[in-house]
């Protein structure tokens, strides 16, 4: 092994890189780049700032001249209401010093009560609005109206005026409410109105828009280019109308604000970096130097280290897995017994540990054995990082796993090493990008109680790994007395499984499924028995682990196929017709090429509609190869056949495949039914998934189902089947009717 080098040897070589000098220059061009920026960030705050101060300036100035306006039409209105028999003459005599003193008016008009222009000063250039009406639409008369009545000032906002052109109209009520004698009206071109008001610095540095109601109803534009990332909108509070101000100042205004000192500061740091770089060359240059002096005597230390290596490698090679790199079985098995030599002299303790990975032959079959390999790899990774000089990982082939653990002082020096396996497992593993969740089921045999040799000890935990199989996977189990004699049961069984099909052992058991709607059973869910000719009736959860274990699931599910079909064709003509049976394939099924071939066949042969058959697939078959299971659920719906998912909720409950795959029916595990009507949380779950299902226009089913209050619960959420001993156990097919005809399904909904 060589030894790791010194940190001063790593650092000089990461100086000497070609990219070093040019890092360095990266870093400062980054440094220099961002110290610009926030040069020009503080900067384009400051003219922001400056823009936003002009602006409210403009428009307080804008407010207090306008005023100013409208304060004296209303002293003038108040004049002619003291007079209201004021000549003609008098009232344009008035009106031309109001035109001398505030030259931004267009013009001054009095409007009687009609709303009618009576009299304008001057004639000239406004004789066409003598007369005019300016009540002249339904939101103008309702305006004019309310200002007569509360003798408040009228603004038009901007309009287009009767002399032409565009502009405002302020109105002064001369009296209020039936004293009223008409108005005193102000009339503004927007033009005159700009130029007045607005400061003139305002043409030669900003673009301006006048907003009302957020709509631009005046602009006026600057006499150079404008830069549109500024602009600054400020209110201006005047009577009856909503304005707003928007400036956007000019280049050449933009650049008063703007200094030398971003550019300054960038090109400094870039001369700086460029001073930098150059000093890190030459120091490369000369570190090369000293680095070639020293190359030849390398190559001379690498040459015999890797000669020794080579010995290393070729001693490891006879007691080492390729793949894996873990002890192979016969090196683990020497190294074994050695072990139980001196445990037996020492009067020690010695656990060996068989561990097996959980759907592990599902996965190599659906995602392939390169998939397989790299997941073996991974896993010996882990499980090597528990060896030490105590404990010894090898690797047994296919799956397993083999862990000796020496100098046990008790019992719990053991557990203890379990739970830090099944820490390694922990965490997903993370194959071609993809992470998979992987665990595994171990089996424990202790020396001298479980074995005094090897190959009795690795026998025992072998024993001990297929019990905690059939317990539950991701779990472990001590080998204890009787568990041989189980085993030799476990494999008479599995032998005599092999003649089940032959002689036709098995038979259909059918528990009803009852529609919450009806009250009626509409389909009846399949069960496999094993009559088997000693051992009776044996349950499924005997002989299906067997079966998957054995590759034999995929005969028993054509059987189960078949006979549902058959069975199909017997009720056809009773009063049974209308039930459709539903049926469980496991995932290794569904992963066969032919099965919706298969399925179209047993149709055709036994004359069943497709719609008769429902198929049940747990989530995890869902799960294990997405690709290839899409296209065989697409095929078989497209036959009519049913799709439901079993046992949802205990699983991966992943609502990508209930969007993605042809799905009809959704059946809820009995575990959340069981405390129902007692648990908060499995009540809140099992509405949620009711609510989700039919949202997605899929049916549910509810498991297990075995008190009434559970069923009443289920009918009031809208639950639309239910099955469980409730209503009725599995029974033989020839029961079945008998089972419906006794209204055992009849139970209380209200």
């Amino acid at each position: 092994m060589r030894q790791k080098r010194p940190l001063s040897v790593i650092l000089v070589r990461q100086l000497m890189k070609p990219a070093f000098p040019a890092a360095i220059m990266l870093t400062f061009l980054v440094i220099a780049t961002g110290l610009k920026l926030g040069l020009d960030s503080e900067e384009d705050a400051q003219v922001r700032q400056t823009l936003a101060s002009e602006t409210e300036s403009l428009a307080r100035q804008l407010e207090k001249d306008f005023l100013n306006h409208v304060i004296a039409l209303r002293r003038m209105a108040a004049r002619l209401a003291l007079q209201p028999d004021m000549p003609e003459a008098i009232w344009q005599e008035d009106a031309r010093n109001y035109l001398q003193d505030f030259q931004t008016f267009q013009a001054i008009e009095w409007i009687d009560r009609d709303f009618i222009i009576r009299w304008v000063e001057p004639l000239e250039g406004n004789r066409g609005a003598q007369g005019f009406n300016v009540a002249f639409s339904d939101e103008r008369r309702a305006a004019l109206i309310q200002a007569r009545q509360t003798g408040n000032p009228d603004i038009s906002g901007v309009i287009q005026l009767t002399q032409g052109g565009a502009g405002l109209v302020v109105y002064a009520p001369v009296g209020s409410g039936a004293a009223n004698k008409g108005f005193i009206a102000g009339v503004f071109r927007m033009e005159k109105l700009s130029d007045a008001l607005i400061l003139p610095h305002i043409h030669g540095n900003f673009s301006l828009e006048l907003l009302e109601d957020g709509e631009v109803a005046f602009s006026l534009p600057a006499r150079t280019a404008t830069n549109n990332s500024f602009s600054y909108t400020a209110q201006a509070n005047l009577p009856s109308v909503q304005w707003s101000l928007r400036v956007t100042p000019t280049n050449t205004w933009v650049e008063r604000y703007r200094s030398n000192w971003p550019w300054a500061t960038f090109l400094s740091m870039l001369a700086l970096g460029l001073l930098v770089s150059f000093t890190a060359l030459l120091v490369q240059v000369v570190l090369k130097r000293k680095q070639d002096l020293l190359k030849t005597r390398q190559d001379l230390e690498d040459e015999i280290n890797q000669r020794v290596a080579i010995q290393q490698d070729l001693a490891r090679l006879e007691s080492t897995d390729i793949l894996t790199g873990l002890a192979n079985r016969r090196f683990f098995m020497e190294d074994l017994e050695h072990t139980l030599l001196q445990a037996d002299r020492q009067m020690r303790q010695v656990g060996l540990i068989m561990l097996d990975l959980d759907r592990f032959q599902m996965l190599n079959d659906s995602l392939g054995h390169q998939f397989g390999d790299e997941l073996l790899i991974k896993v010996s990774e882990r499980l090597d990082q528990l060896s030490d000089e105590r404990v010894m990982v090898g690797y047994a082939g296919g799956d397993e796993f083999m862990v000796c653990q020496q100098h046990v002082e008790d019992i719990d020096d053991v557990i203890h090493l379990l739970g830090q396996i099944k820490a390694c497992f922990s965490k997903p593993f993370e194959i071609d990008n993809e992470k998979h969740n992987v665990t595994a089921t171990m089996g424990v045999a202790v020396f001298p109680q479980s074995g005094m040799d090897a190959d009795i000890l690795l026998r025992n935990a072998d024993i001990a790994l297929y019990r905690a199989k059939e317990q539950g996977r991701n779990s472990y189990q001590f080998y204890t007395e009787g568990m041989q004699e189980r085993e030799v049961r476990r494999l008479e069984l599995d032998t005599d499984l092999s003649e089940a099909l032959a002689r036709n052992q098995f038979e259909l058991y059918f528990q009803p499924q009852l529609d919450l709607v009806t009250s009626r059973a509409g389909s009846v869910e399949a069960l496999i028995r094993w009559n088997h000719p000693q051992r009776g009736l044996v349950p499924p959860i005997e002989f299906i682990p067997l079966a998957e274990e054995s590759g034999r699931i995929t005969e028993i599910g054509r059987w189960v196929i078949r006979a549902a079909c058959q069975q199909l064709r017997l009720w056809r003509g009773t009063p049974l017709e209308h039930l459709r049976i539903a049926i469980n394939l496991s995932g290794r099924e569904l992963g066969e090429a032919d099965l919706p071939d298969y399925l179209a066949r047993c149709f055709e042969e036994y004359s069943v509609e497709p719609h008769q058959l429902e198929i049940e697939l747990t989530e995890e078959s869902f799960i294990a190869n997405v690709e290839h299971n899409h296209e065989q659920m697409r095929r078989i719906s497209q036959l009519g056949v049913h799709l439901a998912i079993d046992d949802f909720g205990v699983g991966y409950s992943s609502l990508g495949y209930l969007r993605d795959f042809t799905v009809d029916l959704l059946k809820i595990d009995r575990s959340f039914i069981t405390d129902v009507t007692e648990r908060h949380d499995d009540a809140v779950i099992t509405r949620a998934v009711i609510n989700l299902a039919h949202n997605l226009g899929i049916r549910v089913v509810a498991e297990g189902v075995e008190t009434e209050e559970q069923l009443l619960f289920l009918k009031q959420h809208n639950c639309d089947m239910a099955q469980g001993y409730y209503m009725s156990r599995p029974v033989p097919a020839a029961d079945l009717p008998g089972v419906i005809a006794r209204g055992l399904l009849s139970v209380s909904l209200q």
